[in-house]
């Protein structure tokens, strides 16, 4: 027999919008349920230290935030459930959501919080060094290279913002393409250009991340981190060796949005549109945060401010139905 549960809210992923949007309805008395997917807490898990989240003075590890916000959720009486929704079906009243393990949520309302993911270069020795020299958020990140050179792959406008922004604080940036011209905004290109501390390296892949891992670390002594990396000329075939201390990765996010296309707006990169200063989807009582509509900020503060948000504008469109 099918195991079938109704909420009036069911939320849809975690990190910090899902999980805000968790504590912010359960403390409304709307027994959420929350259905967390396969990778509870999203990318914060993968980010070792987070320090531009208010109300930590010393840097606080990603994982552990994540931890706690969802002990927080569960306190205040959200019922969360490790299991992947598979399919929606937003035209039932009350909407209906399918998971993985064949359970399915009813729901009054729906909150979409699966977040988005950073397209990496799928090099084994980046995820070695992810949280250790590799990231793919300057403004995340960007701080803890100081004076220091880095490296920033890519050549659309994320690549040439993160570019830039890490200019103001390190000693150097280069700026890696794999072709010979930049598909960024000419101003944006020409600002570029013109910065003293950046150079661009042209027609040029990243070929490995070299440097001591944890594991080299714990067998073999030394602090781990990354030391540079191995580049190839995709014209010549040519390697070469560049010093940095940290690799930006800006190739662009992937949203998690997979299951909901062809059933709400969404615009052509996968986002899904929601009325402006609000987390209204075109779909009446379903509402997004976080990562899955904001491509700009990306931010953990800002993705916890639209599950806030998307909690209370929820309780508004029950309480009007």
């Amino acid at each position: 027999m099918t195991d079938t549960q109704h909420t009036k809210v069911l939320i849809i992923g975690s990190g910090p919008a899902g999980y805000t949007a968790a504590i912010y309805a359960a403390r409304a008395g709307l027994e959420p349920i929350q259905i967390l997917g396969r990778e509870p807490g999203g990318q914060l898990t993968i980010t070792t230290d987070v320090e531009n989240y208010p109300g930590f003075a010393d840097p606080i590890e990603g994982p552990w935030l994540m931890e706690q916000m969802q002990a927080q959720a569960k306190n205040v009486g959200t019922k969360t459930i490790h299991d992947f929704i598979t399919d929606v079906d937003f035209a039932a009243r009350p909407m209906k959501a399918t998971a993985e393990s064949g359970a399915i949520y009813t729901a009054d309302t729906i909150i979409i919080s699966t977040g988005a993911k950073a397209r990496w270069l799928g090099l084994e020795s980046e995820y070695k060094f992810q949280g250790l020299g590799v990231s793919a958020c300057a403004t995340c990140d960007g701080f803890f290279y100081r004076n220091k050179p880095v490296a920033v792959i890519g050549g659309g406008n994320s690549a040439v913002e993160e570019a830039l922004f890490l200019a103001n604080m390190t000693s150097k940036v280069t700026l890696i393409h794999r072709r010979d011209s930049l598909r960024a905004e000419k101003i944006m290109q020409e600002r570029l250009f013109a910065h003293e501390k950046i150079e661009v390296i042209w027609d040029h892949v990243v070929e490995d991340v070299v440097g001591i891992t944890r594991e080299d670390a714990a067998k073999d002594g030394g602090i781990p981190g990354m030391t540079g990396l191995l580049l190839k000329n995709v014209k010549t075939g040519e390697g070469s060796d560049l010093a940095v201390e940290g690799m930006f990765v800006a190739i662009g996010h992937d949203p998690a949005t997979e299951i909901f296309k062809g059933k709400m707006e969404m615009d052509s990169e996968g986002y899904i549109l929601v009325k402006p200063n609000t987390t209204q989807t075109s779909i009446p009582g379903v509402f997004a945060a976080g990562d899955v509509t904001d491509k700009i900020y990306r931010q953990a503060i800002t993705a916890a401010g639209m599950g806030c948000m998307a909690a209370l504008e929820a309780d508004k469109y029950l309480g009007a139905s």
